[in-house]
């Protein structure tokens, strides 16, 4: 079995609290060392006095050496094919989603140092009378396990002239892990990075002692951190579609993509959509596209559907019941009574759920569940805007530009798509949910003489 060690400034080291990590099978994964609460402070509080960032173009060269590595090296003992499949194991997401990271990343890093440039206020400057400067020297992060794509916001604080400590996901200590070992192959500096597993308790300690905090979490997270200037939360997407106008085969595809591409776990992934048109006939349409995909292992290359121990399988099913209160799960007549098929041993599929409401504020809209699970609702052009705010993304299918024009002004909508935009949130000059660069860097003044 895998040991993960704790990684502090570079440095691996061995812990006396341990836990392990099992697949979604059951099966054990690895030893993760964990940090209590005071090593945490503790290193976080060693990485503050360490030595000033390297210039920016350094930094820029660093990160795409880091991507290279990331995609293509081994790394901590794991080549890229093992890594991708410990890490579907431990996630139960499918494969496809750690090995396309695997390439993104690659990718991405190869330009962050363009990307977080783009994202400097106009104005700022050495020639200026602004500065651009950063608000602290420690970024704390508390990650998901989600998707592993998520660590690409760290990434950018690092191109920010950030030291990063990152308390990795439950689920995924292995895509933190693979991304500091490419940043030390790559030269970052032993001082500007650590990875500190941990429990809730070190969780919260990490972002006490930080600087600032990037916090990824749900409900309960962002009510408890919300109003904090300290701390970003970055908690349920609620992404929602807009279909105003004809419905075709076409149409079809890009809205079962938009819900179920990546297993359907991105915050990005639709978990509403709104029609003008007949929404029954809407839904019916998506539960049989949707039904069709085929249960398989995680680690299978054609794998589209997350795999999840069965009595939290059951618990989330039971979720899709209680938020819909009463309205049909359209996807269930084509299942039968296997909507949870039980594979390996232990480990449940999620299959979709396609739930078609009665009104556009029904409460449901509002549920975000880990798996392509879609509500459909009824709109109309007088409501408006309204049934669409709370959106980490709005996609509007429209020829209303009037409405395009209102989704911009909410400010509870973080990103607005008109028309179909395949792939939108693999851009990464995209804010998604604003420039990290707006919460990691301030405008300050400056006069000389």
């Amino acid at each position: 079995m895998l040991s993960i060690p704790l990684l502090r400034q570079g440095v691996e080291s061995i812990s006396r609290d341990t836990r392990t990590l099992h697949a979604v099978t059951g099966t054990p994964l690895a030893t993760v060392h964990e940090a209590p609460p005071l090593l945490t402070r503790l290193t976080v509080k060693r990485m503050r006095t360490s030595s000033p960032p390297p210039p920016s173009s350094e930094l820029g060269d660093t990160l795409a050496e880091a991507g290279r590595r990331f995609a293509k090296a081994t790394l901590a003992g794991l080549s890229p094919e093992k890594y991708a499949e410990l890490q579907a194991l431990a996630s139960g997401v499918p494969i496809r989603v750690a090995q396309s990271t695997l390439r993104r990343l690659d990718e991405e890093c190869a330009r962050l140092g363009d990307v977080v440039t783009q994202q400097q206020p106009a104005g700022t400057g050495h020639h200026t009378r602004a500065r651009w400067s950063r608000r602290g020297s420690v970024l704390g992060v508390v990650a998901p396990s989600n998707h592993p794509g998520t660590h690409v916001a760290w990434l950018q604080a690092i191109a920010l002239g950030y030291r990063v400590a990152v308390r990795p996901g439950a689920r995924d200590p292995f895509t933190p892990q693979r991304l500091a070992h490419a940043l030390l192959d790559a030269d970052l500096g032993t001082d500007r990075i650590s990875v500190l597993a941990g429990p809730h308790a070190a969780a919260d300690a990490l972002t006490d002692a930080a600087d600032l905090a990037l916090v990824y979490g749900g409900e309960s997270t962002v009510a408890r951190l919300r109003g904090n200037d300290r701390i970003l939360v970055r908690g349920p997407g609620r992404s929602k579609i807009l279909v105003d106008g004809s419905v075709d085969d076409s149409l079809l595809d890009y809205l079962v993509a938009e819900i179920a591409d990546d297993g359907g776990v991105r915050c990005t992934n639709a978990t509403a959509v709104l029609t003008s048109g007949d929404h029954r006939a809407l839904a019916e349409a998506l539960a049989e596209r949707l039904a069709a995909f085929p249960v398989l292992p995680v680690t299978h290359p054609d794998a589209a559907l997350p795999v999840r121990p069965l009595a939290e399988a059951q618990a989330l099913r039971s979720a899709v019941g209680r938020a819909a209160d009463g309205a049909p799960d359209l996807t269930e007549r084509h299942y039968g009574s296997d909507t949870l098929p039980v594979m390996n041993g232990e480990g449940a599929a999620l299959r979709p759920a396609v739930v078609a409401v009665d009104r556009s504020d029904h409460a449901a809209l509002a549920v975000e569940l880990p798996f392509p699970c879609v509500w459909v609702a009824p709109w109309q052009p007088s409501e408006g805007i309204a049934p669409l705010s709370d959106s980490l993304a709005l996609t509007l299918l429209t020829e209303s530009t009037r409405l395009v024009d209102e989704a911009l002004e909410d400010p509870t909508i973080r990103t607005v798509i008109h028309g179909r935009v395949p792939g939108w949130w693999k851009d990464p000059y995209l804010p998604h949910d604003g420039y990290i660069g707006q919460f990691l860097r301030e405008v300050r003044g400056h006069a000389a003489a």
